[in-house]
Parts: C-alpha cells; sequence; structure tokens
C-alpha cells in the first residue's frame, strides 16, 4: 500500500477494519488525504479488485470530537434511507460509531465522481442546480424521521463583528429572541452548502454543469425547509456575496420549494442561520482558503457577514 504523505496513512487497527469489509481478494494500495473537511479527517482509498482494476471508498474518522457516535449513526442512517431515492448520495459500507474496531469512530461509504466548486464563475448555472436539489431532498418522506434538528446560537452567544452594523445586528438579535414559528416538517441535510456539493463541470461548456452527489449527512434531521434554504444562504452569501445569498431563496421556490408563507417567518430563519455563522467565522473560511479561496481571511468573511444580516434585515425586516 503506498500513500500520497504521512498524513494519508490508515491506523492499523482501522486497516483490519476496513480491510473485514472489502470483497475477496481485494485490497487498499493506495490512500490520500482529502482536505475541505471541518469535523472529521477523510482519506480516499483506493481498492484493487481481483481483476487488477481499482475502486474508490472513502474513509470518514472523527477524531477528539464530542459526540461523534451520534453523528456517524445519524449519517449511516440518512445513507441507508436515501439508497435508491435518486438523490446522489454514497452508499454506507460500514460503520464503527463507537470506536469500537478502529481507532477513532469512522464511516466506511463509496465514494462519489466530481468536485466541490466554489469559484464565482459559473455561479449562474449551479446557484439553481443546487435550488432544484434541494427540493429533492426535501420530498423525501422517510418511513422513520430522523431527530429533530437543533438550533446553533441563541441571542446570548451571537458575536457581531468588529465594526459590524450594530443597529442591523441587535434588531436581529431580537428577531431570533422570539419563539420559533410554526412550521411544517421535511428531512433536512442541514449542512447543505457548496462545500458539501459535488458537481461535473466540463471545461468546455460550464453552462453544462451537473451535480454528482451530495455528501456529509451527519447532521442529517427534521425541521423546516427555510432552515436549510437559510444555510445555504449563508454560505453562498460569505462564498460570493450578500446578493447571492437574497438569491437563492428566490431559486429554491422557481424550482418547485415551498417556504414559509410570511416574510417575517422566513426572516426568522435566514437571521438565525446567519447569526450562526457569526460564532465560527474562521472554522467557516478555512476550509475555503485551502481549496483555493484565499481571499477569503476571516475578516473578509466577517465583513460579507455583517453586509448579508444588513441586507435581510433591510430586504425582509
Amino acid at each position: 500500500m503506498t500513500n500520497h504523505d504521512g498524513a494519508a496513512a490508515v491506523l492499523p487497527l482501522t486497516l483490519v477494519w476496513v480491510s473485514r469489509h472489502l470483497e475477496a481478494g481485494e485490497r487498499i494500495v493506495r490512500t490520500e488525504v482529502l482536505h475541505g473537511g471541518i469535523t472529521a479527517e477523510m482519506r480516499r482509498l483506493a481498492i484493487g479488485t481481483r481483476d487488477g482494476s481499482t475502486r474508490d471508498l472513502v474513509l470518514r474518522s472523527f477524531v477528539n470530537m464530542k459526540h461523534a457516535g451520534d453523528w456517524l449513526n445519524r449519517e449511516a442512517g440518512a445513507l441507508s434511507l436515501l439508497t435508491g431515492t435518486g438523490v446522489p448520495a454514497p452508499g454506507l459500507v460500514a460503520v464503527d460509531p463507537t470506536a469500537a474496531h478502529c481507532e477513532y469512530p469512522s464511516l466506511l461509504m463509496t465514494h462519489l465522481a466530481g468536485r466541490t466548486v466554489l469559484d464565482n464563475e459559473g455561479l449562474e448555472t449551479r446557484v439553481p442546480l443546487l435550488a432544484r436539489q434541494l427540493v429533492a431532498i426535501h420530498a423525501l418522506r422517510p418511513a422513520e424521521r430522523p431527530q429533530e434538528f437543533v438550533a446553533l446560537t441563541t441571542a446570548d452567544t451571537v458575536v457581531t463583528p468588529k465594526g459590524g452594523d450594530a443597529a442591523a445586528w441587535a434588531a436581529a438579535i431580537d428577531v431570533i429572541r422570539r419563539p420559533a414559528p410554526p412550521y411544517e416538517g421535511r428531512f433536512l441535510h442541514r449542512d447543505f452548502q457548496p462545500g458539501n456539493v459535488l458537481f461535473d463541470v466540463p471545461p468546455s461548456s460550464p453552462a453544462d454543469a451537473r451535480i454528482t452527489g451530495v455528501v456529509d449527512w451527519a447532521a442529517s434531521s427534521w425541521g423546516p425547509a427555510d432552515l436549510d434554504v437559510a444555510h445555504c444562504s449563508t454560505n453562498l452569501a460569505l462564498l460570493h456575496g450578500p446578493a447571492w445569498g437574497l438569491r437563492f431563496a428566490e431559486a429554491y421556490e422557481e424550482a418547485g420549494g415551498v417556504l414559509a408563507a410570511a416574510a417575517s417567518e422566513r426572516l426568522y430563519w435566514q437571521v438565525r442561520d446567519g447569526l450562526a455563522c457569526s460564532e465560527e467565522v474562521e472554522l467557516v473560511a478555512q476550509p475555503w482558503r485551502e481549496a483555493g479561496r484565499t481571499e477569503l481571511t476571516t475578516r473578509a468573511v466577517e465583513e460579507r457577514l455583517d453586509a448579508y444580516v444588513t441586507a435581510l434585515m433591510d430586504a425582509l425586516g
């Protein structure tokens, strides 16, 4: 077995566990670290088959993370649920949520073709694709509902950016002090955003881009469609500017998605997700810089978040 770098090596107990879940005569011939994740270590494993070809699997390991078992159980459940639905998600191979066999809680799944695309170029093509994919996810009706969503921020934990519009932030914080509006539950990805969507973009024809996969289902849950839309909107605003954050909700409705009827209810979910990002700007920005968006410094992302929250309050408040 060869590695692209030392960090790609699979630890001994995990290697034995993975090998137990391969077909007879198969073995790991190469490993590679996959970058871009925040909560887990990811490795692509090239598996040599009996006929001399190779296939790829992905190993996801949670290192020093609280509640890793819960996250992996939720992801395993979501991947099982998504099999055969038409939503392009990885296939579950095996899961060890309590590290009973591996050094760390781990999940083994199939590898999907495609890549994440975080560039500004071609965004007008990709946003409608993202919206249609999210509508398809929300259309699923699982026989067994996943657990209810968990809010990621409170009015008392919001971090107003240095130099931010104090009046707009104060008004936004007041919005989430109110009780959550009633909603019709939907199956949520809960971290649907460009960093978790894989695309095939033909170099000669970017307009023919298509989605090949949606990954990272560890936070899948049950809740309002508005919450998934709000999360993707916030990420688009920080990656590409506030106007794209505002645009995504429109694209979702154009794709057939249904959001809260009242503007005040939509505002609640949009603001709640935007404010949640205020507590982890550096955590959000670092993978984007590693992926090539070096201009997205922590300060630059804070400024975009301030502009987005202000735009929400101006447009919807």
